[in-house]
């Protein structure tokens, strides 16, 4: 069985702000800059934007097939966001795998599903609901109580929004290191910035604590036994040393632990 753990980074859609509001001779920092505002407005407190006004600046996932398990960030730091979006659901089409993700069902998916809209993105094995596969009936991808999406967050919090948890803190709790040196708040910041690779390194990390989180699931589940726990955990070890990356080692200095 394949599995697809994933991620997505957003900052927000100045053009559709644009659109939406009137502010055609504002710069994107300035567009932002009333976007926050109108939300607080709506909100009282808070500025985060509604789904429809995200741009996903980043998906990355972490692939476990029989043979192999990798991490990674879908296309290039200059990628557009149509093409990150489409690699995505191509990796759907390609391996039909158990997608796992943290609070995949609560921002993630509809965000994709926006931006699909806006592009015109095409992904049939993702919308299938049981015309075109029958397998698909019971188990699909948008059923929420169905296991082909697996919504950690959703799942462990008893389907109760009052008992969900932040996946950083969870992390800590089991040992893992949860967020390094960024958080969602600071995307804009860093995008501004012109730092991409440095928010593709950070959805990197919550992609891999969130896979970590989700074999620890399988082992409470009785999906793993501890030998082949353990076995999933070092083979996510050697993978990471394998690669020259910092944000990696990081990673691996700050791991308590399987």
């Amino acid at each position: 069985m394949n599995v697809f753990v994933f991620d997505i980074e957003t900052v927000p859609d100045v053009d559709g702000g644009r659109r939406l509001y009137g502010l055609d001779d504002l710069s994107d920092e300035e567009v932002a800059t009333i976007m926050f505002h109108k939300r607080r407005q709506q909100t009282g407190d808070s500025e985060f934007l509604r789904h429809h006004l995200h741009r996903i600046v980043a998906i990355s996932v972490a692939l476990r097939t029989p043979q192999r398990f990798k991490v990674w960030s879908l296309g290039e730091a200059s990628s557009s966001e149509a093409e990150l979006i489409q690699r995505f659901y191509d990796g759907l089409e390609r391996y039909t795998p158990t997608l796992v993700s943290w609070n995949g069902g609560g921002f993630d998916l509809p965000v994709l599903h926006y931006r699909s809209l806006v592009h015109g993105i095409r992904a049939a094995k993702y919308w299938d609901v049981g015309e075109d596969d029958r397998d698909f009936k019971w188990n699909n991808y948008l059923g929420r109580y169905h296991w082909r999406h697996i919504d950690l967050m959703d799942v462990l919090a008893g389907y109760q929004a009052r008992a969900s948890v932040p996946l950083d803190e969870l992390a800590v709790l089991l040992g893992l290191p949860g967020k390094m040196g960024l958080s969602g708040a600071g995307v804009w910041e860093r995008f501004l910035a012109g730092d991409i690779g440095g928010i593709r390194d950070y959805c990197e990390s919550d992609v891999l604590n969130t896979y970590l989180v989700y074999l620890r699931f399988q082992l409470i589940r009785g999906q793993l036994s501890e030998l082949r726990y353990r076995q999933e955990c070092e083979l996510v070890r050697e993978s990471l040393l394998h690669e020259d990356k910092a944000h990696w080692q990081a990673f691996l200095q700050r791991w308590k632990g399987a």
